[in-house]
């Protein structure tokens, strides 16, 4: 039965599902995406009335962290997938996108909070000048990175970057006057928390307000699910329309061959630091998505295995060189990590528990394991990804 609170889901969950169908639609743009938000609003009615609440209301929650890692993976698709620039260190614009956002939007603590928890500043600004915030002072960090680093080779890029991803970390673990150090930063605001008071936002039309009433604030994860959904599209948008135009074929000129490029006048260096700039922004906006979904981060948050190395695999499996692949490869591999939880935890912990006590603690360590194998085998069988990179041509050239 189609009641009032299932409209008002159905209304937010039909964002992320018209997105993804119109990916995976084989048509071209004028019956894509009519038909596309047409299969989102189905799928979403249909998956609130067969699914459980509990279920669908934790496939939100896995969607907003998919896209999350979906930004990233379209930021270092940028850097590798179309410049080859082979980047270690994306958990330090993540790490700078989340907390820059985090002390752009929160209040100073001031009275016996402030005596817990310490901030460089904190100037309640809104999200959204906290999100372009983050992504402003993350590629200023990436220009200041590419200076002494992009002449480098790849191998030593990649110590390069490595490096300084820890540098950061260990600055925002033991600098505690910066963002409370050790100690985690709480009380990052969540946009549009008001569609869950009573009454709702007074700055909506009327039909909306009495649309999302029945909202309550544990249904908050559908409202940022389609709010980050909203963020991966344009973002998704404005890199095709860039990577498509002749800058985007001036960066596969180079990293194809870069004495070719600069034999036909290119300025190699200038664009591998322009795409270097570019992907850390799209990453640091990633960290503020991240950080105000979760209200509380700490430097634990960016460790190189969920900041960078799985992040990787995303983009290997999703296909580089694709934007479609580096969004896709997101979703896939963060479900493949969030469901070996459910068999480790009720399938292989037992099984160890009977051979040895000291096995099952170390079960979760099994998921590393998986994830490694998946990488191996996405290299070894499928090394161009699901979605290999497509073949561009100028529109001159085809006229």
């Amino acid at each position: 039965m189609l009641t009032p609170l299932i409209l008002a889901k159905s209304v937010l969950l039909a964002i992320p599902l018209a997105f993804l169908a119109g990916l995976v639609l084989p048509l071209r743009a004028v019956l894509r995406v009519p038909l596309a938000i047409l299969a989102g609003w189905l799928l979403a009615v249909l998956v609130q009335l067969v699914l459980g609440t509990g279920f669908v209301a934790y496939l939100a929650s896995f969607a907003v962290l998919a896209c999350v890692y979906a930004v990233l993976s379209l930021g270092l698709n940028v850097q590798w997938g179309y410049t080859g620039l082979f980047n270690i260190g994306i958990a330090a614009f993540f790490a700078v996108g989340a907390f820059t956002s985090a002390l752009f939007t929160t209040a100073m603590p001031t009275g016996p909070i402030a005596a817990f928890t310490q901030q460089a500043f904190g100037l309640e600004m809104p999200f959204l000048v906290g999100v372009l915030a983050a992504g402003v002072v993350a590629g200023l960090l990436a220009w200041l990175v590419g200076i002494p680093t992009l002449r480098l080779r790849e191998d030593y890029l990649a110590i390069a970057t490595i490096g300084i991803a820890e540098v950061v970390r260990l600055i925002f673990q033991n600098e505690r006057w910066l963002a409370n150090g050790p100690q985690p930063l709480r009380g990052i605001p969540q946009p549009l928390t008001c569609l869950l008071d009573e009454p709702v936002c007074s700055w909506l039309p009327g039909a909306l307000q009495t649309l999302f009433s029945p909202l309550d604030a544990r249904d908050y994860s559908f409202v940022y699910l389609a709010i980050v959904t909203l963020f991966v599209v344009v973002i998704y948008l404005i890199l095709e329309r860039m990577l498509r135009s002749p800058w985007g074929r001036v960066l596969r000129a180079v990293r194809e061959d870069e004495a070719s490029a600069e034999m036909s006048g290119k300025d190699a260096a200038s664009f591998r630091m322009q795409a270097f700039v570019v992907g850390a922004i799209v990453m640091g906006m990633g960290g503020a998505l991240y950080a105000h979904y979760l209200i509380s981060i700490d430097y634990s948050h960016f460790n190189p295995l969920y900041a960078t190395f799985l992040i990787w695999v995303m983009l290997m499996l999703g296909g580089s060189g694709n934007n479609r692949g580096a969004v896709l490869g997101a979703f896939a591999i963060w479900a493949v990590w969030s469901g070996t939880v459910f068999v480790i935890d009720d399938l292989m912990r037992p099984v160890l528990a009977s051979i040895s006590p000291e096995l099952a603690a170390r079960a979760p360590y099994l998921r590393y394991l998986f994830i490694a194998l998946l990488l191996l085998a996405i290299l070894l069988y499928r090394p161009k990804g699901i979605l290999e990179e497509e073949k561009t041509v100028s529109r001159v050239a085809r006229e």
